[in-house]
């Protein structure tokens, strides 16, 4: 039987797991929690972080691993893709990986190769930032370089709150840098998704439209995505081709990526991430139940060094959303109320994550919400409504508010 190691245990990691089993593998989990959901699945579980880039590649050494996998995990997409290369196994170049994985880096690889990108630049201290301040143009996002679930980003138009917006940013960064980046104006919807390469080609890739929960507490985390993207086909086309030019450059192979891309009333293209992993949030459930594509499944195949050439770009059929429930306040978890209507009518799929008396957290990163709702519509219109304006359908119920972190 052929092992993979695959990098994460958490909860959003157990479909993935589940379907390795499936796929008739030996399933070998590392979590720096030993306490994580994805043992429970696992043939052998370890407790390496799966950022420790030398204690992975030691353990997968020892074990003889056929290939790795990190799912839905961006901070193990370079430990991963690291690990494959030292072991000769199926994997995306590192330094590429690497490139995709840290904001400061892959700005600069768009700016050096003529892409649409707004200024944008990396920094280690507040000092370095000041001293530079002058040079962008109001407003500008403030991020951690290497966070995800938009953990940690601000938007501000003043040098009156750099320090405590950098403050912010470099406590949700591992590397402890931080980028400035001038804030572009989105024309639309923000364009999220799914694509899969083989052999460096990107065959397969289901945009989303990407939803903000009004009012929030991070408007900068997205509560959800809507399939399909209600973009022309000659602007998902232009999408489409400047990923392939990334793709090109950065000599990647065969694996999955999640999108965040901005379009503006000129129609430019700009990409603000291409995550070498699949994306959160139950996307590729949803992608499956739109196109029939299993990313997951490819994705496994693809580390594993099986032939993937069979897939194919297929479009969405129908209207599919996945909904983050979430709470604007802090407190002690009581329960979810989904309306009525949208259990009869909507609702597919949905998991709780928190238990009666468990703790809650205002939605200030990807990482506090206590589920996952996923959803199927009638219409383009009946979807796009109804996920902006899901605080009517869905609400957490929480008592005894907590102190906000």
């Amino acid at each position: 039987m052929k092992k993979l190691l695959m990098l994460g245990g958490s909860q959003s990691q157990v479909p993935a797991i589940k379907a390795a089993k499936d796929m008739g593998l030996y399933v070998i989990i590392t979590d720096y929690l030993e306490d994580n959901p994805g043992k429970y699945f696992a043939h052998e579980s370890y407790n390496v972080s799966t950022i420790d880039k030398e204690g992975v590649l030691a353990l997968a050494k020892t074990l003889e691993v056929d290939g790795i996998v990190c799912y839905e995990s961006e901070a193990a997409a370079p430990t991963a893709a690291y690990v494959a290369e030292k072991l000769g196994l199926p994997s995306n170049p590192y330094k590429s990986v690497e490139i995709l994985t840290y904001k400061d880096l892959f700005k600069e690889f768009l700016r050096e190769n003529n892409f649409n990108v707004p200024r944008a630049k990396g920094y280690h201290s507040l000092e370095e930032a000041i001293a530079d301040f002058d040079n962008f143009k109001m407003p500008v996002l403030i991020k951690p370089v290497d966070s995800s679930g938009s953990r940690g980003v601000s938007k501000i138009d003043s040098i009156d709150f750099l320090q405590e917006k950098v403050e912010r940013a470099l406590s949700f960064s591992r590397k402890k840098r931080f980028i400035i980046e001038e804030y572009i104006e989105k024309d639309g919807y923000q364009v999220g998704g799914d694509g899969f390469s083989v052999n460096g080609k990107l065959v397969f890739r289901c945009f989303s439209n990407e939803h903000f929960p009004t009012p929030a507490v991070n408007s900068f985390v997205p509560s959800g995505s809507s399939f399909p993207c209600n973009l022309s086909d000659h602007i998902q086309d232009k999408i489409h081709n400047e990923i392939q030019r990334v793709l090109d450059l950065l000599k990647m192979q065969t694996g999955a990526y999640n999108f965040d891309i901005l379009v503006d009333n000129k129609e430019n293209v700009y990409l603000l991430e291409i995550a070498a992993r699949n994306g959160g949030d139950w996307l590729p459930q949803v992608i499956k139940y739109a196109t029939g594509i299993d990313l997951i499944e490819y994705t496994i195949k693809g580390a594993m060094g099986n032939d993937c050439s069979d897939l194919t770009l297929i479009h969405p059929r129908g209207f599919w959303s996945s909904y983050a429930i979430n709470s604007l306040n802090g407190g002690i978890f009581k329960g979810v109320e989904i309306h009525q209507g949208m259990k009869e009518n909507n609702l597919v799929e949905h998991e709780i994550t928190k238990n009666d008396g468990d703790a809650v957290f205002a939605f200030t990163g990807a990482n506090r919400k206590v589920g996952t709702l996923l959803l199927k519509y009638s219409s383009m219109k009946e979807m796009l409504e109804k996920m902006d304006s899901m605080g009517d359908w869905v609400q957490v119920i929480v008592e005894d508010t907590l102190v906000k972190k």
